[in-house]
């Protein structure tokens, strides 16, 4: 009976739309048990009434796999950047405190746009292009050790926590972020992307690129899938140092 009339508390930063002003509604919801953050905010879109008995709209924020793997959840949830379908309300200090990710503009309540990374991903070209639609065949083999770090790095869900946990990603600058510089590393280590590995330098090494790193590590501290964020960057460090002896000697020049 005793966990039956347990209550959660939780305080919201609310913003009606892009343009308004955000504001801080509390609620207080009944407690079950196993219960992550998403599930209570399910429990308000049934119920939307806050602490004070008042109806109010529902809360808004994105989700999707509910499984760590859309990364779509993203928002700080009592003052770190992380999942909400993984952060359990018993593992929480109440009141829980939930606010959007600043680094990105908000939509509507929890819900952010986070086009800023996704540009980013274009900017380096993260992806390797294939012409056609026919069978090119199981390409070349990676070497097994290479193939495992090459996996870690393939995790990344684009859930921008990097970029919140980062003090270089903001307002004020056009850096890229540690997402993007991570998937560079990664297309440029496999057979079909290190094809276009000198596109993807010239990006990173440019405006907004490798120099704006501030070597922080908040970002592979945030990372929820423990990716190794600052070895990636550390790597095209080296890689950019290599790059700038060839650009300066000519491309006859090996190192």
């Amino acid at each position: 009976m005793a966990e039956e009339t347990k209550t959660i508390r939780m305080i919201i930063e609310r913003q009606d739309s892009p343009d308004s002003q955000s504001y801080e509604e509390e609620f207080e919801i009944p407690y079950r048990r196993n219960m992550n953050v998403i599930s209570a905010l399910m429990e308000i879109r049934r119920n939307p009434v806050n602490a004070k008995g008042e109806d109010t709209t529902p809360v808004h924020w994105e989700m999707g796999c509910l499984e760590e793997v859309c990364g779509a959840c993203s928002m700080n949830i009592n003052g770190k950047p992380r999942q909400s379908c993984t952060a359990l309300v018993d593992q929480l200090e109440q009141p829980i405190r939930l606010k959007p990710m600043d680094t990105f503009p908000v939509i509507r309540d929890l819900a952010v746009d986070r086009s800023r990374m996704f540009d980013s991903l274009k900017k380096v070209k993260a992806w390797t292009p294939i012409d056609g639609t026919h069978d090119l065949g199981p390409g070349e083999r990676m070497p097994e050790t290479k193939r495992q770090w090459a996996y870690e790095l393939s995790k990344c869900m684009t859930c921008g926590v990097c970029l919140e946990a980062c003090p270089n990603v903001n307002s004020k600058s056009n850096f890229i972020g540690p997402a993007a510089l991570s998937q560079v590393r990664l297309h440029n280590s496999t057979p079909n992307g290190s094809m276009h590995k000198a596109e993807r330098m010239d990006a990173v090494t440019g405006d907004g690129g490798l120099q704006n790193c501030g070597n922080s590590q908040n970002c592979v501290q945030a990372c929820p899938k423990g990716i190794p964020l600052t070895t990636s960057i550390a790597a095209l460090n080296r890689e950019a140092t290599v790059n700038s002896f060839k650009s300066f000697f000519g491309s006859d020049y090996q190192v």
